[in-house]
């Protein structure tokens, strides 16, 4: 572990925060399975995420969820739901605000991309031990129906404290 000290989440003044990106996940459920992806390149390459990105000027969250899913497995969600915010700082990664998103239907064939390998998931068999710390937190409320508000802080790829609140 590296010598960076972080302050509890608590501590930390997130009304005066500011992200260095602004991103979104989105996350295609299909009766008991969510689609994910293996990441081929950028942060948290090599793990296994919903797709997402930075957004764009002009776009709207939703927009931005979108449109990196189709950058990303070649097809288009279909009346996404926001299920939340989450909010994580580091200060060996880029401090980022994520939207969260969740689509029932999409438009087209899942394919891999230069970006991303699609990979279906039973609900119940997430690859947690090849995602972030934090998805174990809270991606499963999110998939069950609910929304999420959470705050992060992170070390070298390492959930480090958090608060989470659930509706």
């Amino acid at each position: 572990m590296s010598d960076i000290t972080l302050p509890p989440v608590a501590e930390i003044d997130w009304d005066s925060w500011v992200p260095e990106e602004v991103a979104t996940l989105m996350f295609i459920l299909q009766d008991d399975e969510v689609l994910l992806i293996r990441k081929k390149r950028g942060l948290g390459a090599g793990k296994i995420n919903g797709p997402g990105g930075r957004i764009e000027g002009g776009e709207t969250p939703e927009e931005c969820a979108i449109r990196e899913t189709n950058e990303e497995l070649l097809i288009n969600p279909v009346n996404p739901r926001f299920a939340g915010e989450l909010f994580f700082h580091a200060e060996d990664m880029p401090r980022i605000h994520v939207h969260v998103y969740v689509a029932k239907e999409y438009d087209g064939e899942p394919g891999e991309t230069d970006e991303a390998i699609p990979i279906w998931f039973k609900l119940d068999q997430l690859p947690f031990d090849e995602m972030w710390d934090d998805d174990r937190i809270w991606l499963g409320h999110v998939l069950g129906g609910g929304t999420v508000r959470g705050y992060f802080t992170f070390i070298e790829e390492t959930l480090i404290d958090h608060e989470v609140s659930f509706s």
